[in-house]
């Protein structure tokens, strides 16, 4: 893969919930960049083996990787209970990851010429990801707070969950994101990364505190 000189790239790891990927498609559209949200990615895989079942093999992953495009991440049937499941199994296998890594390798460093760059955002885009990434952003949150607005979400999706559910679950994300081994995409924040804490922040009070930093670097 060659890489493109120049570009603008920013990197986001955060928690379930806070408020990451809003501001990684605010990023995206001020500065133009291929945003590309990298647990969809999984999800994706994740529905191709409750599809595919006993096909389901490693070089069917690759092929069909190779073949992602970003809009096949927006397919609103990744955003089922079913498919977060089965995306957290295959998340784990070493193997899978490495087929990942080189489809967000490839958004992250060879975005279309038409875009000034990327900004990507999940758990270990700058800790393994993106290590040299222009920017490097970790935004969290209360987890009270995070777990309102995923219910807020889940509720205009018309499913059927109540909030301490979605408190519960989040709460075992978050230990499940912390204690796994480096390797399998550890969620932790790295000393160069600037902290976002989204918990009292509107999406433009956040955004304009996130644009204020890079267009200082960018000497916009």
């Amino acid at each position: 893969m060659k890489k493109r000189k120049n570009i603008i790239t920013v990197a986001i790891d955060s928690p379930a919930a806070a408020g990451a990927g809003t501001q990684a498609k605010l990023i995206a559209k001020h500065y133009n960049l291929l945003y590309c949200d990298t647990g969809k990615i999984y999800r994706y895989v994740g529905m191709l083996r409750l599809r595919k079942q006993k096909n389901f093999n490693y070089a069917f992953v690759k092929k069909k990787i190779s073949k992602l495009k970003i809009k096949n991440l927006q397919d609103k049937k990744l955003l089922s209970e079913d498919v977060a499941i089965s995306a957290s199994i295959i998340s784990k296998s070493k193997t899978i990851r490495n087929i990942v890594h080189k489809f967000q390798q490839r958004c992250a460093y060879s975005p279309p010429l038409k875009f000034a760059g990327s900004v990507l955002d999940g758990r270990d885009i700058i800790t393994v990801q993106m290590k040299d990434a222009k920017f490097k952003f970790f935004i969290t949150a209360n987890i009270k707070i995070r777990a309102k607005r995923r219910y807020n979400e889940y509720k205009n999706l018309n499913k059927k969950v109540t909030y301490k559910e979605v408190l519960k679950n989040l709460r075992k994300r978050d230990i499940s994101d912390r204690e796994r081994p480096k390797k399998l995409g550890k969620l932790y924040k790295t000393k160069d990364s600037i902290l976002i804490n989204t918990t009292k922040l509107s999406k433009k009070a956040c955004f304009r505190k996130i644009k204020a930093i890079m267009d200082r670097k960018l000497n916009y």
